[in-house]
């Protein structure tokens, strides 16, 4: 008697996934990969998505480390910190190390009762490793600005993450990509400001929110065996506590808004998918518990040790009252921020989010195709199909998403929409909107991606050449607007001090960020060659080259070729940057006053943010001339504040006795300072219109 082999018999699933293997493999060979959408868009459950082993592509990665080093990490240590923002914040982390005062902040020897400790804490530590090393530039901008371009490189790593779970690999390129080249990313990152992080810790929470919704499986129903619920309800609770993490981080980087933004989010979330039962899947008892771990310690701690300001006021209603509540009414004392008019909040995203930004109009009309095509489903589905009243009703109702990459559209949307219409209404500065930055990117990025790798669409085509033709014509534009200022500059000599040719109109008196923007002049241009020159080649040819590619149906490559324009202009515009430094840094004037012996008074002619570098780089305190005001007012107000402010009557009175006196004058307040001492001061150093002057000649 013969025995037969046993016949193996495959369960239907495997053998799904090993013909969608093998026609994946063949269609990738033969360059058939568009069709692969349509398999890709079949429906899945949240679960299975999130399930699937991966690995991520190495070129991917290698990609974007390129990118992230040739623009974030080979400008960390220049130019040298700045004045105004970046030197003022890098002062509280240098207090730190100096007083080791981990818990209340201080610039300039003033209690700093503004901003949450976090940010703070990153650059004392990394000032404390970096700022001796021998880094070529300057080690101390290279540590204070490390951690910031860390959580860049983080940022994008998220963004491919989620978006590679979420809808394909090359939407997670495209994520990654956009976040490393986009303008805003760059711009706002050569400050020390906490937005990056804060938008890192929110998009965590967020992911982790998503997460945590779609890996619970029904104890009881049938199928998971016990192991595999009890994995995931333990996958579902780590993402829930990663979800609280996140938050208490992120109030203890920005403040109380980040709590506004996650919970508004959230809860606006579960009511449209009618999900608020499962709120509980957030572990919200012990994940508020852990919350308040994290966050409340230092609240607690920096409101019992800052009692008896102004009014005897203390932390708590300077940071919760006048910080947060006061801020969003535009009645913070002191009042020293501009609200941008309504078109121009708007219309600047189009800005930070370029180049991207003009692919804007192709994802906007395939979401709305999309949307068509799906109600054009349910109502055919509803005619054709001879349904129960239960099911015709239930279709009546919203759709529920179903998958992580609908979930994921919606949540960001929601997110997006939230944070924007919140500054909309709130006294803002331009980086305020940073937190929306990924969530954009990604949601443009998986609309590209899906373009690309669906069957053929005329209409789609057409929008998305009609992108390439506009970048086009703008890149020419821009090279042709560069090389008419290189043309016209040709016989101007090069001067390193740029901030003498600029004319300096105070537009919105300096208090938005881009201000100094608008004092740019012709004769500048000559000190921008170098920059200008780079920057036209980019446009010149990379638009051009990017439209030959995708006429050729060469998306990825097209899309890489706009990401290397991108990348070229911001290395181009980090150079300019460095030209501009004589101007934006008073780190210059360091070195004339270490000279001078240690014993003698270094002064700064009005608030300390015109000349914040100088106390950082110097290490130690300055007095202040008419200094008493904006981030220097509420600590000034303490019984145990140093006495740095100084009135017009004192200055005069103690100029020429006692110790020398350097005084530092910035060119917003040279006039006032020639009619207050006449031709009682010596000037040692002039640089952009600010002056370092002394009240005695100087003895050989």
């Amino acid at each position: 008697m013969e025995l037969q082999q046993p016949t193996l018999r495959p369960s239907l699933p495997t053998c799904k996934m090993l013909v969608g293997r093998s026609l994946h493999r063949t269609l990738v060979e033969n360059n058939e990969a568009p069709f692969m959408s349509e398999i890709q868009r079949q429906p899945a459950s949240p679960i299975a998505e999130l399930t699937r082993p991966r690995r991520w592509p190495a070129t991917h990665i290698l990609l974007l480390l390129g990118f992230w080093l040739a623009i974030f990490a080979a400008s960390l240590s220049t130019p040298p910190l700045l004045d105004d923002a970046d030197a003022t914040h890098a002062q509280a982390a240098q207090a730190m190390l100096t007083t080791g005062d981990w818990v209340t902040l201080h610039v300039d020897g003033i209690r700093y009762l503004e901003k949450p400790p976090l940010p703070y804490w990153l650059a004392a530590i990394s000032l404390r490793l970096f700022s001796a090393s021998s880094i070529p530039g300057d080690a101390s901008s290279f540590a204070i600005h490390l951690p910031g371009a860390l959580a860049v490189l983080a940022l994008a790593l998220l963004g491919y993450t989620w978006a590679r779970q979420a809808f394909n690999e090359r939407a997670a390129l495209y994520t990654g990509l956009f976040t490393l080249t986009a303008t805003g990313v760059f711009l706002f990152t050569r400050i020390f400001i906490p937005e990056v992080l804060l938008s890192l810790f929110l998009a965590t929470a967020l992911y982790a929110l998503l997460r945590a919704l779609n890996t619970t499986t029904n104890p009881g129903a049938p199928g998971p065996d016990s192991r595999t619920r009890v994995s995931a309800a333990s996958t579902t609770s780590r993402y829930a506590y990663l979800f609280w993490i996140c938050m208490a981080l992120a109030v203890l980087t920005k403040g109380l808004v980040a709590i506004v933004f996650l919970l508004g989010t959230t809860l606006l979330y579960l009511a449209i998918t009618k999900q608020l039962h499962d709120l509980r899947r957030l572990k919200p008892f012990t994940g508020l518990l852990l919350f308040l771990a994290i966050a409340a310690p230092w609240h607690i701690l920096a409101g019992l040790r800052n009692t008896g300001g102004a009014n005897n006021h203390g932390f708590f209603w300077f940071y919760f009252v006048n910080e947060h509540y006061l801020r969003f009414l535009g009645r913070r004392i002191p009042r020293d921020y501009n609200k941008l008019p309504a078109a121009l909040y708007w219309s600047l995203h189009l800005v930070w989010l370029f180049p991207w930004s003009l692919f804007t109009p192709a994802a906007i009309l395939f979401a709305w195709r999309k949307r068509r095509e799906i109600q054009h489903s349910n109502d055919r589905n509803a005619t054709g199909e001879r349904l129960s009243r239960l099911e015709l009703l239930a279709r009546r109702q919203p759709q529920r998403a179903t998958t992580f990459a609908s979930q994921t559209v919606l949540l960001l949307s929601l997110f997006s929409a939230f944070v924007l219409l919140f500054f909309s209404l709130s006294t803002n500065q331009e980086y305020y909107t940073f937190p929306v930055y990924l969530p954009l990117l990604l949601l443009l990025a998986a609309s590209l991606a899906a373009i690309e790798t669906r069957a053929p669409d005329r209409t789609m085509q057409r929008a998305l050449t009609f992108t390439y033709a506009a970048f086009t014509l703008l890149g020419i534009l821009i090279a042709a607007a560069l090389a008419y200022g290189l043309w016209t500059s040709r016989t101007l000599p090069f001067v390193p001090d740029i901030g003498s040719l600029l004319a300096h109109r105070n537009v919105g008196n300096y208090t938005l960020s881009m201000s100094h923007f608008f004092d740019l002049t012709g004769s500048s241009f000559a000190a921008l060659r170098l920059p200008a020159i780079i920057a036209a080649a980019a446009f010149a040819f990379g638009p051009t080259l990017a439209w030959l590619l995708h006429t050729r149906r060469k998306s990825l490559a097209s899309m890489l070729t706009i990401a290397l324009t991108s990348a070229t202009f911001l290395i181009a515009a980090h150079i300019a940057l460095i030209r501009f430094f004589p101007m934006l840094s008073s780190q210059s004037f360091v070195a004339t006053i270490q000279h001078f012996p240690d014993d003698t008074e270094v002064l700064i002619y009005g608030d300390q943010a015109f000349g914040s570098s100088i106390p950082f780089y110097l290490n130690r305190r300055v007095n202040l001339v008419d200094g008493r005001s904006t981030s220097m007012l509420f600590g000034s107000t303490f019984p145990d504040a140093p006495p740095l402010f100084l009135t017009h009557t004192q200055l005069l009175t103690q100029w020429g006795s006692g110790p020398r006196k350097l005084l530092f004058v910035p060119l917003e307040r040279r006039d006032e300072v020639d009619h207050l001492l006449g031709p009682h001061q010596i000037i040692l150093q002039e640089t952009s219109g600010k002056a370092l002057i002394t009240d005695r000649p100087i003895t050989p």
